[in-house]
């Protein structure tokens, strides 16, 4: 497998702000899912939009493929980079079927329109994230949840090789959660590269081959989950106590689970 996406040393400042992280290196190999934890406001967000091309570092360089992406044109980028944002909406009631669709522009001249093998992609798209059902019903009239299952399913009608998520499970009740982890494993064994920004250190003990931990402004620990979700890095990292404790199960899955004491008013 080969390095698909990997950021040397960079940084990045908001013009007349503070630093928000330097000195970031990591590599991301094919069919590899790597995620990003660390606690609000580290710059993970931000580090995806410099791996994505939507902005630029103020220093170091972002690779695709062993090319500089600032030397790429943005529909070249496109063709290789899916990204899902945080956050994101439609002030137009598009119907579903057609915001999946968009995901195909990249691939379309300036003035085609998609053909019957983009709109088939869009809707394999959709039966991916499992909402099929929702490819008739206007963006404005759906669930917060139900939209971030439709930019996961117009980034995945991209075709791209790298996947760049963020927080992608973060408004999504369980079952989602569940459906949306099993799309990311499903596409990595694909050959898919993605990178996921998530504040659940369970979804990258479930589905990540690598992790890094952002933490005052650089790097605080990366490696296999199994190196870098420990108990003392938790506490480093969230200053909070956690206990990793192993699931009797066939796989001896390790799961995160946070420490708590007594509720006030509690019965000693």
């Amino acid at each position: 497998m080969g390095c698909r996406i990997s950021v040397e040393d960079i940084a990045f400042n908001y013009p007349g702000g503070a630093t928000v992280f330097t000195g970031i290196s990591l590599a991301v190999d094919e069919g590899c899912v790597y995620s990003l934890l660390g606690p609000n406001g580290t710059g993970k967000s931000t580090l995806l939009k410099c791996m994505a091309g939507l902005i630029s570092p103020s220093h170091g360089r972002v690779h695709l493929d062993g090319r500089d992406i600032a030397g790429m044109q943005p529909h070249e980028i496109a063709r290789q980079v899916g990204f899902v944002p945080q956050t994101q909406v439609s002030p137009f009631p598009f119907m579903v079927r057609d915001i999946v669709l968009m995901g195909r522009a990249s691939h379309l001249g300036p003035f085609a329109t998609p053909s019957a093998e983009d709109e088939e992609i869009a809707a394999d798209a959709l039966g991916r994230v499992g909402i099929s059902h929702l490819a008739d019903r206007p963006c404005t009239g759906i669930s917060g949840g139900e939209w971030q299952l439709v930019l996961i399913a117009r980034a995945i009608a991209q075709r791209p090789g790298i996947l760049l998520l963020d927080e992608p499970t973060s408004h999504l009740d369980l079952g989602n959660q569940v459906r949306v982890l099993d799309v990311i494993r499903g596409l990595a064994e694909d050959g898919m590269t993605i990178v996921v920004a998530t504040h659940f250190p369970d979804h990258a003990l479930l589905t990540s081959n690598q992790v890094a931990i952002l933490k005052d402004q650089r790097i605080l620990a990366m490696g296999s989950p199994e190196e870098v979700i420990g108990e003392d890095t938790m506490h480093r990292a969230y200053g909070v106590d956690v206990r990793i404790l192993h699931l009797d199960d066939p796989f001896n899955r390790r799961i995160c689970v946070p420490v708590m004491g007594p509720s006030r008013g509690t019965a000693p």
